[in-house]
């Protein structure tokens, strides 16, 4: 078992190179890495080794990626990073679905690897200092507990997922911009991807949502950002100011 104090990375590929290079950079950066050639061992090394975060190749032989990264979420709430084929689009947007934190496209340099493992540790780590408890219609949103409810359900929502939510709940009610969500909730390198802000946004409605195809909680300004709306009316959000023209004067609210 490691015993080191360093983040602990778990990689799964069944690329002997691959691992000899995510070992090799993100050893030079400080982190503890212990590698798995199927996916049977990266289950195994889950539960022996403890990592504070996983890298799973999408296409091992015994199971795919996804089927481990499943596997792994019945046992623990480690984050995830999916490697992916270059142009393989349908397995990153149903990782994001299953719940995955990021993907990385293959080849990648490693640089971006050491960016994507640091930006993925910092926000699954990093805690909101907001309190209190959220109520909107039959939704309840306990920011201290970090629990959800939706009448009488108990919500199970990932790491992501909460993080998002409760950026939007400690400012319900006002207007957050696309660039600082991602921003906030993902890193600053983040800020432009709006695809990605959409398919967390989608995953949240089906789950708070009565009818995710005409949403009621969670409000679009059409190209410009999303409200939790709590019914007190439209407020931007002064920490998210932007150029009085980059906001339209009265916004289509709209569903995905």
């Amino acid at each position: 078992m490691t015993t080191t104090t360093e983040p602990t990375v778990l990689a799964l590929d069944d690329e002997p190179g691959i691992l000899r290079l995510i070992k090799l950079e993100l050893a030079m950066e400080g982190f503890s890495v212990v590698t798995a050639p199927d996916g049977a061992t990266a289950l195994s090394m889950l539960e022996s080794e403890h990592p504070d975060i996983a890298l799973l190749d999408v296409v091992v032989p015994d199971m795919s990626g996804l089927d481990v990264m499943r596997q792994m979420r019945e046992r623990s709430n480690i984050p995830v990073i999916l490697l992916t084929a270059k142009g393989a689009g349908e397995d990153k947007v149903r990782g994001l679905e299953l719940g995955a934190d990021d993907y990385i496209s293959k080849p990648f340099s490693p640089e971006e690897l050491t960016a994507r493992v640091r930006a993925v540790l910092r926000r699954t780590r990093g805690a909101g200092d907001e309190k209190g408890v959220i109520r909107i219609n039959d939704v309840e949103i306990d920011l201290d507990r970090r629990l959800v409810k939706r009448g009488d359900k108990l919500l199970a929502l990932t790491r992501t997922e909460w993080m998002l939510l409760e950026h939007l709940a400690s400012n319900a009610g006002k207007l957050l911009l696309n660039r600082a969500l991602l921003s906030k909730v993902w890193g600053p390198e983040y800020w432009d991807d709006l695809q990605y802000l959409r398919v967390w946004i989608s995953r949240l409605r089906r789950k708070l949502e009565a009818d995710p195809a005409h949403p009621q909680l969670i409000k679009t300004f059409q190209g410009v950002g999303y409200m939790l709306d709590d019914g007190s009316g439209i407020h931007r959000n002064d920490d998210d100011a932007v150029e009085s023209d980059e906001l339209p004067a009265e916004p289509e609210l709209a569903g995905e």
